[in-house]
Protein backbone atom coordinates (compact mmCIF):
# COMPACT_ATOMS: atom_id res chain seq x y z
CA UNK A 1 0.00 0.00 0.00
CA UNK A 2 1.77 3.53 -0.65
CA UNK A 3 0.06 6.62 -1.23
CA UNK A 4 0.91 10.16 -3.09
CA UNK A 5 1.17 13.33 -0.44
CA UNK A 6 1.16 16.95 -1.55
CA UNK A 7 3.44 18.76 1.25
CA UNK A 8 5.27 22.47 0.90
CA UNK A 9 4.38 22.10 -2.67
CA UNK A 10 5.85 18.89 -3.69
CA UNK A 11 4.60 15.41 -4.26
CA UNK A 12 5.62 12.54 -2.33
CA UNK A 13 5.39 8.85 -2.83
CA UNK A 14 5.00 7.35 0.69
CA UNK A 15 4.36 4.10 2.47
CA UNK A 16 4.34 2.77 5.97
CA UNK A 17 7.62 3.47 7.56
CA UNK A 18 9.16 5.39 4.92
CA UNK A 19 11.32 8.32 6.34
CA UNK A 20 11.62 11.18 4.04
CA UNK A 21 12.42 15.18 4.66
CA UNK A 22 10.02 17.73 3.03
CA UNK A 23 9.79 21.42 4.03
CA UNK A 24 9.72 22.65 7.33
CA UNK A 25 6.69 22.63 9.24
CA UNK A 26 5.08 24.05 11.74
CA UNK A 27 4.82 21.12 14.57
CA UNK A 28 7.25 20.20 17.37
CA UNK A 29 9.47 16.84 17.41
CA UNK A 30 7.57 13.65 18.55
CA UNK A 31 4.24 15.35 17.38
CA UNK A 32 1.81 13.49 14.48
CA UNK A 33 1.44 15.64 11.99
CA UNK A 34 -1.95 14.25 9.71
CA UNK A 35 -1.54 15.17 5.96
CA UNK A 36 -5.13 15.22 4.26
CA UNK A 37 -3.53 16.67 0.66
CA UNK A 38 -3.18 12.42 -0.32
CA UNK A 39 -3.48 12.86 -4.65
CA UNK A 40 -3.59 9.00 -4.83
CA UNK A 41 -3.98 5.93 -3.18
CA UNK A 42 -2.76 2.54 -3.97
CA UNK A 43 -4.52 -0.55 -2.28
CA UNK A 44 -4.34 -4.48 -2.85
CA UNK A 45 -3.47 -3.54 -6.29
CA UNK A 46 -5.90 -1.11 -7.14
CA UNK A 47 -5.32 2.78 -7.68
CA UNK A 48 -8.01 5.34 -6.57
CA UNK A 49 -6.36 8.90 -7.96
CA UNK A 50 -8.55 12.15 -6.33
CA UNK A 51 -9.88 15.06 -8.20
CA UNK A 52 -7.45 16.66 -6.65
CA UNK A 53 -7.80 15.26 -3.38
CA UNK A 54 -9.12 11.30 -2.65
CA UNK A 55 -11.81 11.87 -0.12
CA UNK A 56 -11.18 10.21 3.09
CA UNK A 57 -7.91 9.57 2.77
CA UNK A 58 -5.51 11.04 5.06
CA UNK A 59 -2.00 10.13 5.95
CA UNK A 60 -0.12 10.32 9.60
CA UNK A 61 3.15 10.97 10.05
CA UNK A 62 5.74 11.43 13.33
CA UNK A 63 7.60 14.51 13.10
CA UNK A 64 11.72 12.89 14.35
CA UNK A 65 13.36 16.11 13.48
CA UNK A 66 14.29 19.81 12.19
CA UNK A 67 17.18 20.78 10.77
CA UNK A 68 19.09 22.79 8.21
CA UNK A 69 20.49 21.25 4.84
CA UNK A 70 23.45 21.72 3.16
CA UNK A 71 25.08 24.97 2.46
CA UNK A 72 24.85 26.02 -1.04
CA UNK A 73 26.50 29.36 -2.35
CA UNK A 74 25.15 31.74 -4.51
CA UNK A 75 27.55 33.69 -7.08
CA UNK A 76 26.33 36.39 -9.25
CA UNK A 77 28.96 37.42 -11.55
CA UNK A 78 29.13 40.08 -14.53
CA UNK A 79 32.23 39.78 -16.10
CA UNK A 80 34.80 43.19 -16.96
CA UNK A 81 32.07 45.32 -14.79
CA UNK A 82 33.43 44.42 -11.42
CA UNK A 83 30.39 42.87 -9.91
CA UNK A 84 30.55 40.05 -7.75
CA UNK A 85 28.18 38.79 -4.87
CA UNK A 86 28.07 35.80 -2.66
CA UNK A 87 25.59 34.59 -0.70
CA UNK A 88 24.87 31.34 0.94
CA UNK A 89 21.27 29.62 1.96
CA UNK A 90 21.02 26.48 4.08
CA UNK A 91 16.96 25.37 3.40
CA UNK A 92 15.40 24.30 6.64
CA UNK A 93 13.75 21.00 6.64
CA UNK A 94 11.89 18.62 8.78
CA UNK A 95 12.30 14.72 9.03
CA UNK A 96 9.23 12.92 9.02
CA UNK A 97 8.64 9.10 9.45
CA UNK A 98 5.03 7.78 7.77
CA UNK A 99 3.23 5.52 10.72
CA UNK A 100 0.23 5.57 8.87
CA UNK A 101 -2.03 5.47 5.91
CA UNK A 102 -5.83 5.64 5.47
CA UNK A 103 -8.03 5.86 2.52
Amino acid sequence: MYALIMTGGKQYRVQEGDVLFVEKLAADVDSTVEIKEVLAVSKDGKLVVGKPFVDGAKVTARVVKHGKAKKIIVFKFKKKKDYRRKQGHRQPYTQIKIEKIEA
